[in-house]
């Protein structure tokens, strides 16, 4: 049950499993975690049961914060290959945030112009236009869809607002192949309920989406750290590689971290 949480605006570098070698950038407040999702599977943990007044990372202090590291790496010699955006939730909830999505590009244009910028989101506020126009400017724009029925996405990802899935796959859509889809899949139990979203049924609704989508490339990974649920199950690397060859098979390019 153990999670943590990131307690600095920028951390790392890391190791990722599926980007290289990466320094995080976390735009939610180091001390909870807010996120449009509630994820049974989240290694941040919950949200938390009462509000309260948000306190974002100005604008200026996440451009000083992270010039000041790419400038640290530099001199150490160190080069990032990717800036990424994750942290404690939904980084698009910012309020600045396609401001800041400017600054980041400017100053890794002027410090490490071949690293990559990468957003991990969960695509819950790509309907406002200043997200999805920043989202459209960054290399790795990497978007969740974590099944192929609306009933399964909500039980895995626990939405804290509506969520519709036909509406989230149209949006989805409009990046015209401009995104990474991303798809945790996992198994177990939640509440009394069976949770699963591996089986043939949702694998093949899942592919009509990507159908529908049309990402340059898929993602797909399950757990490797603790969850706020003790009752879920990693999905094994044979089964993974059994959902891959299905997405290579319908035309997409497919990444695995098991």
């Amino acid at each position: 049950m153990a999670t943590f949480l990131f307690d600095k605006i920028i951390f790392g570098p890391v190791k990722s499993r599926r980007l290289g070698v990466s320094l995080g950038i976390n735009l939610l407040p180091n001390d909870s975690k807010l996120c449009s999702f509630n994820c049974i599977y989240c290694e941040c943990g919950w949200n938390p049961e009462e509000t309260y007044k948000v306190n974002f990372h100005p604008r200026a202090v996440v451009k000083e914060k992270l010039e000041q590291k790419l400038n640290e790496m530099k001199n150490q010699g160190e080069a990032p290959d990717v800036i990424t955006f994750a942290g404690n939730g939904e980084p698009c909830m910012h309020p600045e945030f396609a401001g800041i999505i400017d600054d980041t590009i400017e100053i890794r244009n002027l410090i490490f112009p071949e690293a990559r910028i990468a957003v991990l989101s969960n695509a819950t506020m790509i309907h406002k236009p200043d997200v999805f126009d920043a989202l459209n400017k960054v290399e790795d724009n990497i978007l969740k869809l974590d099944g192929g029925k609306e009933e399964t996405i909500i039980a895995l990802d626990q939405p804290v607002g509506t969520f519709n899935l036909e509406k989230t796959v149209d949006l989805l859509s409009k990046f015209n192949g401009n995104l990474t889809i991303q798809t945790l899949f996992i198994k177990g139990e939640y509440k009394g309920e069976s949770i699963d979203n591996t089986s043939q049924e949702e694998i093949d609704l899942w592919l009509e989406h990507l159908k529908k989508i049309q990402p340059r490339e898929v993602m797909i990974y399950t757990i490797s750290r603790d969850t706020p649920v003790e009752t879920l199950r990693r999905v094994e690397l044979e089964d993974l590689e059994r959902i891959a060859k299905m997405v290579e098979d319908a035309g997409f390019s497919t990444q695995i971290s098991a």
